[in-house]
């Protein structure tokens, strides 16, 4: 003992401080290392589930992209037989509206002529009937003073009679 209090230390104090330091082993022990290696353990576990998951993942992702290509290789020729197909279902396709097409525009053409040829009929029946009005009109006045009422009724009806059967010519004087 007499080193203890050569070095300043009180064996009471001493031997509190070693109670004291086991009581706080004891509750760490207990209550902090327990749970903290459980904590480790767990999650050693999960980490070494997780490189198996991962190595199982990569064998997977290795089986999928060989029958990936066997898919996309398979893909690949049905779309191009059904490109050829479709090339010449389309040909045949245009060829036939192109047909289509050009019998209804030689349809619209004709239609379109013959309403052509009525309506020219119409405005030259029209014309006609102006011209006779207007040249009826143009005699009565030019008459008017040069004939008598009897002489310019005979002139004009000859007159009205030839122009509405089309006797002047643009020629005739």
């Amino acid at each position: 003992m007499e080193i203890l209090d050569s070095f300043g230390l009180e064996s009471s104090l001493f031997l509190f401080q070693v109670i004291n330091f086991l009581v706080i082993l004891a509750i760490l022990t207990k209550f902090l290392y327990k749970p903290l290696r459980n904590m480790m353990d767990e999650r050693k576990r999960r980490i070494e589930q997780s490189l198996r998951d991962a190595d199982e993942a990569k064998s997977a992702l290795e089986n999928a992209g060989m029958e990936r290509k066997q898919i996309l290789a398979s893909a690949k020729k049905d779309a191009d037989e059904m490109t050829a197909l479709n090339k010449r279902q389309l040909s045949v396709e245009k060829e036939k509206l192109t047909q289509e097409a050009k019998e209804h525009s030689q349809q619209i053409i004709e239609e379109a002529k013959e309403k052509a040829v009525v309506e020219l009929e119409n405005v030259s029946k029209q014309a006609g009937l102006i011209s006779v009005d207007l040249s009826g009109k143009i005699i009565a006045k030019v008459f008017s003073n040069l004939f008598t009422e009897e002489d310019k009724q005979k002139i004009l009806s000859r007159a009205l009679d030839k122009i509405a059967k089309g006797g002047y010519e643009k020629d005739s004087n």
